[in-house]
């Protein structure tokens, strides 16, 4: 991959997205975007031995120290009315979500 983005590329993933930005917010994004690529091969080029298990935040965090997950419980809703009272649309017990318009990808 290549170490920058470049305009065409950054003006396609902006498409995608479905954003709207001026010219000096698309060139601000694109340079922060550009920095934090800068900066994940910084990290990358850093030597590490072999034995230096993976960790996400780097603190090891063994599974014996880790709390037990929460079982899933089911709680019914107090009072749902007001919850839907709320929704600018609905139907039936059930909120009415506008429809999303999209375009298909090539």
């Amino acid at each position: 991959m290549s170490d920058e983005i470049d305009i065409s590329t950054f003006e396609h993933l902006v498409e995608l997205a479905a954003l709207e930005l001026d010219g000096a917010q698309s060139e601000y994004l694109r340079r922060q975007l550009n920095n934090q690529l800068k900066a994940i091969h910084e990290l990358e080029a850093i030597p590490l031995d072999d034995s230096v298990p993976p960790a996400s935040h780097g603190v090891p965090y063994p599974l014996e120290l880790s709390p037990a997950p929460r079982p899933d419980e089911w709680q019914r809703c107090p009072n749902p009315a007001e919850i839907l009272a709320q929704a600018p649309e609905f139907e039936g017990g059930y909120i009415i979500v506008p429809e999303i318009p999209h375009t298909d990808l090539e």
